[in-house]
């Protein structure tokens, strides 16, 4: 144990003194989740939202219309809750026969208006309420997300290289430490260094801009935290050969920059190819972002959940276990 508290105290030290690297840490978050909250303050847009539930039928005005954008949705309980918090404009169930319209939603309005100029699409109007989600309550859990995407994989597989590069690593095989011991010390140091950053950074914008919470905050927490287990367990796993820092901050950004266009951090994926849809399956930081937009738009539990959880769960089993058996001090 001995062992293990002096690597973590000297990971923990130089994270903190190096001011640079601390600050940034903190401010770049801030400012993304400030200055989206300026540039998308406003509510006008230009395209209707159209949430769909089950089969479309063939020959309908209506659904050829142009500046109309029809999402569908696997479930009318999941387009609803879309609706309800002005995420879409108007649901379609041509399963049960109904078009739902939130009364709160000028969009929905004029979508109402459009449908029904289309004579042979029958359905029943039905009305829903629900808050407004505005696009910085979405937004919040792709930055806290991208925060420990670049917290963990470049603060752990990117410092570990240049340890050894620059012969540390080497220097420590010479002691009593073993491999074990290290990498322990390296994930709970960094674990804690960037579940801390994560708290300041949403509590600290939280106070200006209130964010809409509609779950528990202890499930968001537990959600996070096995998300930076995660990534940092895939960082361990980057760290564990390479000996130059440039091959490795290569290898990191080729992963890191298709996570961060791919994954929902700036903009949903419904409505976007299959493919890409497809891709971002593969990348755990989405199924954070999806876990907690879920918790914290519409109020689901772990166990709504559930599925992210078991992927995020098993991701970090398999990084873990990779990085031990791969890891090497020279």
């Amino acid at each position: 144990m001995k062992r293990f508290f002096a690597i973590f105290m000297a990971r923990n030290l130089e994270f903190i003194r190096d001011k640079a690297t601390f600050i940034w840490t903190l401010l770049l978050p801030a400012f993304l989740i400030f200055g989206f909250a300026f540039a998308f303050s406003g509510t006008n847009n230009a395209v209707y939202k159209i949430g769909t539930v089950g089969e479309k039928p063939a020959g309908k005005a209506f659904l050829s219309y142009r500046h109309l954008q029809f999402i569908s949705y696997p479930s009318g309980e999941e387009a609803l809750n879309k609706l309800k918090h002005h995420q879409v404009d108007m649901v379609l169930d041509f399963d049960a026969g109904n078009y739902y319209i939130n009364n709160d939603d000028t969009n929905g309005y004029i979508a109402e208006k459009l449908l029904a100029s289309d004579l042979d699409l029958k359905l029943k109007r039905k009305t829903v309420t629900g808050t407004v989600i505005r696009y910085i309550d979405w937004f919040v859990p792709g930055v806290i997300g991208m925060n420990i995407m670049f917290s963990c994989l470049m603060g752990v597989g990117f410092v570990i290289v240049r340890y050894r590069k620059n012969g540390v690593l080497k220097r420590f095989k010479a002691t009593p430490l073993r491999s074990i011991e290290f990498i322990t010390a390296q994930l709970i140091s960094r674990f804690l260094i960037v579940i801390f950053t994560s708290i300041v950074i949403y509590t600290g914008t939280n106070i200006f801009l209130h964010f809409e919470m509609s779950g528990s905050y202890t499930d968001l927490f537990l959600v996070t935290s096995l998300a930076i287990l995660c990534h940092i367990s895939l960082g361990l796993l980057f760290s564990t050969r390479f000996k130059s820092e440039e091959v490795a901050g290569g290898i990191i950004n080729i992963v890191i920059w298709p996570m961060m266009f791919l994954s929902g951090i700036f903009f949903s994926l419904e409505g976007t190819p299959p493919a890409m849809q497809v891709a971002s399956r593969l990348f755990p930081i989405t199924h954070f972002i999806e876990a907690a937009r879920k918790i914290m738009l519409d109020g689901a539990g772990l166990s709504g959940v559930t599925v992210s959880i078991l992927v995020l769960t098993a991701a970090t089993i398999i990084f873990l276990v990779a990085s031990a058996v791969l890891f090497k001090w020279e």
